[in-house]
Parts: structure tokens; C-alpha cells; sequence
């Protein structure tokens, strides 16, 4: 659950960048105590998919010592208006914060919305939003789907704010929202 956590992590790290990668030179990283995914995609400005590609990871588990191939990239960042737009939907959209009676904080995915009151998580099905997808909300922006719900079934989503104002400011609401590459 805590690799998952780093793979959503660097993934929002992304979207708030806008950065990706291309392929040129290569080295290599050798995992640490503490280390994730993230971390380590973070510390190199690549992404967790990436990495996990260059590695032939199969899980986001890695283990102490493992030795990791970085590809440094010779081409520039995009910006976010270049992403690329696979679908389209319209979704019923609510509002949900960590801050409420018996709320842990912590996403399925293991996100501590707490300790990041600042990211920007949806909750969606992932039987139509796989989980750590990069999306844009209209409204909203850009995010990643990092959580699921009891009540998100089909077309609705759930898109966190940090407080119960922000949160009930939203409400509920018809928006578009576009699943990215």
C-alpha cells in the first residue's frame, strides 16, 4: 500500500509540475531504507509509470537494495495544456474533506490527505477511473484519482478539498472531466 501511496504521489507531483520525460542517458538508483517510488521518481524528476517501466516492475514493491535503471531525460518538460486526452466524461461530482468524525485521513490508496492538505485527489470507480489516473476536473483541475468510495459507482466522482467549507461550497454538480495519458 505504501509503494501504491508513492506511485500516487509522484503522479500529483507531476500534475502540479506538469513535467514528463524523455529517453536518453542512463543510471542506475539503489533503494534505501524509507525509500518508495515516489521518493525516488521525485529525487530523479521522473514518473513512477516510467520507472516502473525501465524496471519491468510488475507491483510498486521494491525491495531494500534493489538496484534501480533511471533514464535522465534530454527533452524538455510539456506543459499540462499538452496533455494528452484519451476520454471524455460527464460525471455527477461531490465534495469530500478528511476532516470529519471517523475519517482517517487516508485514502484507499494510501494518500495521508492530513499531511497534504494541499493535493488534489478525486474519488472515482475504477471500473470506469483506474485508480491513479491522471485527470482534469472542470472547476477544479488537474488530479488523480486516488481514492474510491461506497457511494461512487458508474459516472460520479468525489473531489477532495482540505476543509468542510470548501467542501460544501462545491456541493454537487454535472462537470466534465477528461481522463489524461
Amino acid at each position: 500500500m505504501r509503494k501504491f501511496l508513492g506511485a500516487l504521489i509522484i503522479t500529483i507531483a507531476l500534475l502540479v509540475s506538469g513535467t514528463t520525460t524523455g529517453v536518453a542517458a542512463s543510471s542506475s538508483h539503489t533503494v534505501q531504507k524509507g525509500d518508495t517510488l515516489y521518493k525516488i521518481a521525485k529525487k530523479y524528476n521522473v514518473s513512477v509509470s516510467n520507472l516502473k517501466s525501465w524496471n519491468n516492475l510488475k507491483s510498486d514493491t521494491i525491495q531494500l537494495k534493489q538496484k534501480l535503471t533511471i533514464v535522465k531525460s534530454k527533452v524538455p518538460s510539456r506543459s499540462n495544456s499538452q496533455d494528452k486526452v484519451v476520454k471524455e466524461l460527464v460525471v455527477s461530482a461531490s465534495a469530500f474533506t478528511a476532516n470529519c468524525n471517523g475519517c482517517s485521513g487516508i485514502t484507499s490508496t494510501g494518500i495521508n490527505l492530513k499531511k497534504n492538505p494541499d493535493i488534489k485527489v478525486i474519488a472515482v470507480d475504477p471500473d470506469v477511473i483506474k485508480l491513479g489516473t491522471k485527470v482534469h476536473v472542470e472547476g477544479y483541475g488537474y488530479a488523480v484519482a486516488g481514492d474510491i468510495g461506497a457511494n461512487i459507482k458508474g459516472n460520479k466522482i468525489d473531489v477532495f478539498f482540505s476543509s468542510k467549507t470548501d467542501a460544501y461550497k462545491w456541493g454537487r454538480k454535472s462537470v466534465k472531466i477528461k481522463i489524461l495519458e
